[in-house]
């Protein structure tokens, strides 16, 4: 694989941890974590920085999801976990972080990735690119924030 080729996976992978057997987007989710606290640190100073910061990221996750989709020679390759950490970005944003903040909202963004409720199932099915394997992680990423939501206010 050329340079050119290489940094786009090596991004998309979340520096391989998309390669790993089992789960791997599970294990690329943990590197949301820290982006969404720093997002979440950049809420506090100015939320306008925070949704340019998030933002961005999901623009350039789509230009590098669809970059490596194509030197990987895949439509939407497994080990391409750049998709999940925008999704947790979303689950996560504007809302306060905490331990217990960043734990429900990974399981909860999970479930919701996994199991791909509509119209999640529907972005995942019709849209094409990097567009396609992002759209439905962004889409589980507002379920799982609006759950979070609930979940923070009651308990």
């Amino acid at each position: 694989m050329d340079t050119g080729k290489k940094w786009p996976v090596t991004l998309a992978t979340g520096f391989y941890v998309g390669l790993i057997p089992k789960g791997p987007g599970t294990f690329g989710t943990l590197w949301g974590i820290p982006l969404a606290w720093i997002m979440w640190r950049a809420w506090q100073w100015q939320w306008l920085i925070a949704a340019v910061l998030a933002a961005a990221f999901i623009a350039v996750s789509v230009s590098i999801a669809d970059k490596a989709a194509k030197a990987m020679g895949a439509k939407d390759p497994g080990a391409i976990v750049i998709d999940e950490i925008a999704g947790y970005m979303v689950t996560l944003f504007a809302a306060p972080f905490s331990f217990k903040a960043a734990v429900a909202g990974f399981i909860l963004f999970r479930i919701f990735d996994i199991f791909k409720p509509p119209p999640v199932s529907t972005l995942d099915k019709k849209l094409t690119g990097g567009l396609g394997i992002v759209a439905d992680d962004l889409a589980a990423g507002v379920y799982a924030h609006i759950l979070l939501r609930i979940f923070l206010h009651y308990f």
